[in-house]
């Protein structure tokens, strides 16, 4: 795949955004008294918060690669 030189890098700054900024997200959610109940357990609280992390750092990811790929693919 092609696109220009631009868009490419959009595409990894956006993935490398989220690769680095939801992390951090998730351990403010961690140490919020709301992700626990009183016996320790996970709360759905913390369970939407993580899911909510885990795709948007896989979308992250994806961004990036295709990004990295369209970067360094050959011209043809």
């Amino acid at each position: 795949m092609q696109l220009p030189l631009g868009l490419s890098i959009v595409l990894i700054i956006a993935g490398l955004w989220s690769l680095l900024v939801w992390p951090q997200f998730m351990r403010r959610i961690l140490k919020d008294p709301r992700s626990r109940d009183q016996d320790g357990r996970a709360t759905r609280f913390l369970t939407t918060h993580l899911m909510l992390v885990s795709t948007s750092m896989v979308l992250g990811l994806a961004t990036a690669v295709i990004g990295i790929r369209t970067l360094v693919s050959p011209t043809g």
